[in-house]
């Protein structure tokens, strides 16, 4: 109890998540018969994987299609598809959400990218600007769940049992749900919000759509190659490099040489967070497992939890509270070893499962005091994190209801993996 009371205390105090953990299991190793040359070892053995090479890989080849200037081509495309509904921008925000969720596979890099592009232009047509900053955020949850997803590939290099494929497959209803009941949740409730834009004539549809195939094509070659079982995730994500780079200099001819230093920065640096705390945490997760610590919660959770239908609502209230003030990453690192052989042992199907947990825990980025989407949204809107949270309220209680609907009818999420053979 002390030891936790420490780390909380720490990211109370603001220590980043990573340099908090090192800190508390040092310490530990320290006052312990181990040696403390254990630390650099089993950090270091956290890195360790060719699976993990996808990470920078996919962010890389992100930064490279937003460097590329494709963002104008999606909103175009979203905007023939539903511009002309009720509060019509404001659904071209959610769908251009779940299109270019296809390319990034990180809320963070969604809202910074459509933000700038849909948080002005809202304004400008007379969205409250908490509203549009609020929308914003909330439909770059989309993000994580639609594949090609970074989470997913996380989730498999801690749960192996858990296959790339499968889980890729398995967030594209869950992350159509999300979509569309953000969009009903607007059609319904937010008509004074826009006008309704006049439907775009069929050429003119068919024009966005043309300008948007090259980003529109880069989730189809990514997760059929790895459905048809051609590349390994690692290698899909090098295509997608290729693909973004060939795409940018050459097809749209948006992106310059000088602009690709700048890009490899970013991506380094956004590349560096997530794989100090995945180093860390496998430090924190051997300790565990050495104390046989998720061992011991697992036969207590098993003994004290009649069915699986109420450890998954216990799942879900928990880790929705978990995304409070835990990034969603490093809650993953953290929870997953414990929480998902516990679900295997009550028979849930490790892909079901595995998105519930991601699903959830993007939620958690919308919601205070951590939630990053929120930080990324106001910095473009500066409206204030508590006027934000405010108008963020009714679209986290609609992501909330699509969450319990795909955790309780698992068929929305193992039908599309089950029809290829996962």
């Amino acid at each position: 109890m002390i030891i936790v009371s420490f780390l909380v205390a720490l990211l109370a105090i603001g220590v980043p998540i990573a340099v908090a953990i090192l800190a508390v299991t040092s310490w530990l190793i320290a006052h312990s018969s181990f040696p403390f040359s254990l630390v650099a070892q089993q950090t270091f053995s956290g890195l360790d994987s060719f699976t993990l090479l996808a990470i920078p890989l996919f962010i890389l080849a992100g930064e490279l299609m937003n460097s590329s200037g494709i963002t104008g081509s999606i909103v175009n495309f979203a905007n023939a598809l539903v511009g002309q509904f009720k509060s019509g921008l404001a659904q071209v925000n959610i769908w251009a959400s779940f299109i270019f969720a296809g390319i990034s596979g990180s809320a963070v890099a969604d809202t910074s990218a459509l933000g700038r592009v849909f948080i002005p232009s809202m304004k400008a047509s007379g969205y409250p600007p908490d509203v549009a900053a609020a929308l914003v955020a909330a439909a770059s949850v989309i993000g994580p769940v639609v594949p090609p997803s970074i989470p997913v590939i996380i989730y498999a290099l801690i749960y192996p049992v858990a296959s790339v494929p499968a889980m890729f497959l398995g967030g594209a209803v869950p992350g159509l749900l999300l979509a569309v009941g953000l969009s009903i949740y607007l059609f319904v409730f937010a008509p004074k919000y826009g006008q309704a834009r006049e439907a775009l004539p069929i050429r003119e549809r068919l024009k966005a759509f043309l300008n948007a195939i090259i980003p529109l094509a880069m989730p189809v070659f990514i997760v059929g190659s790895i459905v048809l079982g051609i590349v390994t995730p690692t290698e899909a994500a090098a295509f997608a490099v290729f693909y973004a780079l060939i795409a940018g200099l050459f097809i749209l001819r948006s992106l310059k040489l000088v602009d690709i230093p700048g890009v490899f920065i970013r991506s380094m640096r956004d590349s560096a967070v997530i794989l100090v705390i995945i180093a860390t945490v496998s430090l924190a997760n051997w300790l565990l497992t050495y104390a046989q610590i998720p061992q011991n919660i697992a036969t207590f959770v098993l003994h004290e939890t009649p069915n699986k239908y109420i450890f998954l609502l216990m799942v879900n209230v928990f880790l929705l509270l978990v995304g409070l003030v835990l990034e969603g990453t490093s809650a993953m690192l953290v929870l997953v070893p414990i929480l998902a052989p516990i679900a295997t042992t009550y028979g849930i199907d490790p892909t079901h499962f595995a998105i519930v947990v991601i699903a959830n825990l993007m939620i958690g980025l919308i919601t205070p005091p951590m939630g990053l989407c929120l930080f990324v949204a106001d910095s473009i809107a500066n409206v204030g994190i508590l006027r934000l949270t405010r108008r963020i309220i009714p679209l986290f209680l609609v992501e909330v209801a699509v969450l319990f609907v795909i955790t309780y009818i698992p068929a929305l999420v193992t039908w599309l993996p089950n029809q290829f053979g996962y």
